[in-house]
């Protein structure tokens, strides 16, 4: 595990989560697609992509997965940065657009609403308007509008969410309520050419819920490579599989959980609290920007990257951030490294202080996620 609380900043357009469907696009001919990749050299010849997401499946698990999933270990492999945050709706956005955080304008778990309140991305329904809320086309609705059909393939609930909506629109829809059902939509829509997008959840909720690493975690990463096993056997002619993730994921222990809603000093100058454990976002009363860095840099010191607005844009962590977007982000930005998260348990479900792993922030655990290939060539 050396280096995993390194710092490591998203490589959009070179290396990154955004680069993945440009480059899958322009392997299937996608007119304006461009191969960040060079996807075109691993692929060849191939005229249909599965490209399965395995939630929380980041660099550094993926070892512990191979040993209870040989097949991962068999894959040819990469690695790529997530965008920022590093979590799971900033991460499809990401993926379903090929743009960075800061043009799709999904800038974290939650966020703040320009006529305040909290936008929960996860649990999100028709409001806002999911196509106003992310205006950037997906890459999905460009693939069919070329002639190249698109799928996804995830659970039945999701279907009509806002996050589907604004990260998959122009794919068909698929439901799938388990593993079994996964592999068999993904293999039934890879029977003509196009775009096959699968989803995963199990392996990153048992993180969160019992820590990775723990006989439920393990249960789901053998899962996974029963899952694995069904799509490379199954995958016909002239298809590939790519399996790559959302972000990795960092146990906490209880030490390290500090409650900004337990602290005067902490609560002082704000309005709002969004983000999530990992990364917090502030915002600020009127004036409070400085004094507000001020005490969160000095109480959390080296345990924190620490940094006001304009700061992290201009660090580039989202890309080029859109005007109507930047509101969104908070005054002041609080991304935990070591072993710590921020909870604010006035403002969050209790449930979100239980959990024992968590991500979102810019270690390399974090924000390193592979990309796994196979490719079945043409008889």
């Amino acid at each position: 595990m050396s280096g995993y609380l390194d710092i490591v900043r998203p490589a959009y357009g070179e290396n990154s989560l955004a680069d993945l469907m440009p480059s899958v696009s322009a392997v299937l001919g996608v007119p304006g697609a461009e191969d960040v990749l060079a996807l075109g050299a691993t692929l060849g010849d191939v005229d249909r992509v599965a490209v399965l997401l395995i939630d929380g499946l980041g660099v550094y698990q993926k070892e512990a997965v191979a040993r209870l999933a040989p097949i991962v270990a068999e894959l040819d492999a990469r690695t790529l940065t997530s965008g920022f945050p590093s979590t799971t709706p900033v991460s499809l956005a990401t993926l379903g657009t090929g743009r960075p955080p800061g043009q799709h304008g999904i800038l974290g778990f939650t966020v703040r609403k320009p006529g305040g309140g909290v936008l929960n991305h996860i649990h999100w329904g028709k409001d806002p308007d999911p196509a106003l809320w992310q205006p950037m086309p997906t890459r999905f609705e460009t693939a069919v509008a070329a002639g190249v059909p698109a799928t996804q393939v995830t659970q039945p609930s999701f279907q009509g969410s806002g996050l589907t909506v604004a990260c998959y629109r122009g794919a068909s829809f698929v439901g799938a309520a388990d593993p079994g059902a996964l592999a068999e939509g993904m293999l039934t829509a890879l029977k003509g050419p196009g775009i096959v997008y699968g989803y995963f959840a199990d392996l990153d909720h048992h993180g969160h819920g019992t820590g990775v690493g723990s006989p439920d975690w393990e249960a789901a990463a053998t899962t996974v490579g029963t899952l694995l096993d069904r799509l490379v056997n199954g995958l016909p002619p002239r298809a590939a599989l790519l399996v790559t993730a959302d972000h990795g994921q960092l146990n906490t222990p209880a030490e390290g959980r500090l409650d900004l809603s337990l602290d005067a000093e902490l609560s002082a100058g704000l309005i709002g609290v969004a983000g999530e454990p990992r990364v917090r976002y502030l915002y600020t009363e009127a004036g409070a920007v400085d004094d507000v860095l001020s005490t969160y840099r000095e109480k959390l010191g080296s345990s924190a990257l620490v940094l006001g607005r304009d700061q992290a844009i201009e660090e580039g962590l989202y890309g080029q951030v859109a005007d109507a977007h930047r509101s969104r982000i908070g005054d002041v930005v609080v991304a935990c490294l070591d072993h710590t998260v921020v909870l604010a348990s006035a403002c969050e479900p209790a449930s979100a202080g239980r959990l024992v792993a968590y991500h979102g922030s810019l270690t390399a655990v974090e924000m390193t996620v592979p990309l796994l290939s196979f490719v079945r060539p043409s008889n």
